[in-house]
């Protein structure tokens, strides 16, 4: 199948301090920070995948209810050359304390929280940088 570009479909998870900060993440072996999230087990809902993905990378145990869908982009992998995603989004703001909590698990090498436009001059995934930041950075009229 060389040449042709294969697909992967994620639950990706906005996740947010009262600051307004992001949580972002960079899997070990990679260059690029990403969201919080993961492939979901067949026929999980996306709150429940957002939540078990959090837990796993974070160690953070959030209720799936916590989580409001967002929408769902079509882009470029971060990480996998030739593959194109589909993004299941999610958010998630965190109380101080539990934002407090957070720590890198797993397959997570790194756990950063950044403003939105600190990630804009960051290594981020395509997903982030040309979709989600521009939405958060972009004012919106009455």
């Amino acid at each position: 199948m060389s040449g042709q570009a294969r697909h992967i479909t994620v639950v990706a998870a906005l996740v947010r301090d009262p600051d307004g900060r992001l949580l972002l993440v960079r899997k070990r072996g990679t260059q690029r920070y990403i969201q919080p999230g993961g492939k979901p087990d067949l026929g999980e809902e996306v709150t429940t995948t957002a939540a078990r993905e959090v837990a796993e990378e974070t160690g953070l145990n959030l209720d799936p209810d916590r989580f409001t869908t967002m929408g769902t982009i079509h882009t470029n992998a971060a990480n996998e050359p030739d593959h194109t995603l589909t993004a299941h989004c999610v958010s998630v703001c965190l109380n101080y304390l539990e934002a407090s909590h957070v720590s890198a698990a797993a397959e997570i090498e790194e756990a950063v929280w950044v403003s939105p436009q600190q990630a804009m001059s960051m290594p981020v995934a395509p997903l982030l940088h040309d979709h989600i930041l521009p939405a958060i950075l972009t004012p919106t009229t009455p």
